[in-house]
């Protein structure tokens, strides 16, 4: 067993009184050259390692996170990302550490500044974002670099930002092992679709750009000859989606396969069922409630999970480290890529902190 060091055991090997020990040990002015050299020449000889919480715990200062992401009503990716964050905030409570959840309306870019503008207005000690395009979050950046406030991206990774880290998946990656799988069991179809959401024009999110250049990549390399055959269903207009859906199955007859690189693969899964429309199968993301049941009525075969939970847990708990602790932090934390089915979602445990 290692033994304990006492502050007055350092002192008498460096020859120093156990004041000037003490203002060393914290980081505290008016300490000489010499004194400082000769505590420093014991702690390298010893070994000594600082109890950092106790350090963290004897400045008896609080701190608060800011957790900025799109406001949702009953979105399961969004509600585990908050549940995880508040666990990393209670498991933190000793500390001081306080976590506020700021929402901004998605695809709302006036919603997204005037919530950064709030935040920053409030001083905050760290910032967890998920970002809006990049020219529209990289003004709020600089400013939290200039006010050398930390701030991690979650979700979305742009690494032109530097953040102190990333938590999320590898979006290629993951697009890449999604069409990996899915050809596991579409390998003789002539045509895929892939279902896009889209908000002008433009899909979604950078993560699902990300994701179907992976599952392009993959299906050039392997399955060339394959059509992909797009269906966009406009975020903006959501009432058009059943006849989106039925203009696309009645002239694509070919098609039993389908996927799409965001949470919402139930809208095809919900109208495939409504419809009547046998031996067509579905792969997504997320373990969203609608998803979780198309799965279980099987005609979604398949989703991928991301570990919302996690994320929320480990982003808190990342800025807690750097800022509190003062500990170094990964720069990119990629999280597990896992395929759910039918079979399996019964022992997907969601919180696993």
């Amino acid at each position: 067993m290692t033994q304990k060091v006492r502050i007055k055991d350092i002192a008498e090997k460096a020859g120093v009184s156990v004041g000037t020990v003490d203002r060393i040990l914290h980081h505290r002015p008016n300490v000489s050259k010499s004194a400082r050299e000769k505590v420093e020449k014991v702690l390298k000889e010893i070994h000594y390692r600082p109890n950092m919480y106790a350090s963290a715990l004897a400045y008896n200062r609080s701190y608060t996170f800011h957790l900025i992401i799109p406001w949702h009503e009953q979105e399961a990716y969004w509600e585990e990302i908050e549940e995880g964050a508040m666990k990393a905030c209670d498991m933190r409570r000793d500390f001081h550490v306080n976590v506020v959840i700021s929402y901004y309306k998605r695809f709302d870019v006036q919603s997204f500044k005037n919530t950064c503008k709030e935040v920053l207005d409030s001083d905050p000690n760290g910032v967890i974002l998920v970002p809006s395009e990049l020219e529209i979050t990289q003004p709020f950046t600089d400013i939290l670099h200039e006010k050398k406030i930390p701030f991690i991206l979650l979700d979305s990774f742009l690494p032109e930002l530097d953040p102190l880290t990333f938590y999320g998946q590898d979006s290629f990656a993951s697009g890449y092992f999604a069409a990996k799988m899915l050809m596991l069991i579409a390998n003789k179809e002539q045509e895929i679709m892939l279902m896009r959401q889209t908000n002008n024009g433009k899909l979604s999110s950078r993560q699902q750009e990300n994701r179907e250049v992976g599952f392009r990549h993959y299906m050039k390399e392997h399955y060339s000859e394959v059509t992909i055959s797009e269906m966009d269903l406009p975020l903006d207009h959501q009432e058009d989606y059943d006849s989106i859906m039925c203009d696309y199955f009645s002239s694509h007859p070919k098609t039993h396969h389908c996927i799409t690189m965001g949470s919402r693969a139930y809208l095809v899964g919900q109208y495939v069922s409504e419809n009547h429309l046998g031996g067509i199968q579905i792969m997504g993301y997320d373990m969203v409630a609608k998803n979780a049941q198309c799965l279980q009525e099987g005609t979604i075969s398949f989703l991928i999970a991301q570990h919302a939970y996690m994320q929320g847990f480990s982003c808190v708990d990342a800025l807690f480290k750097s800022i509190v602790l003062k500990l170094d932090i990964e720069p990119i934390n990629y999280m597990p890529i896992e395929l759910l089915s039918k079979e399996n979602v019964q022992f997907y445990r969601r919180k696993q902190l």
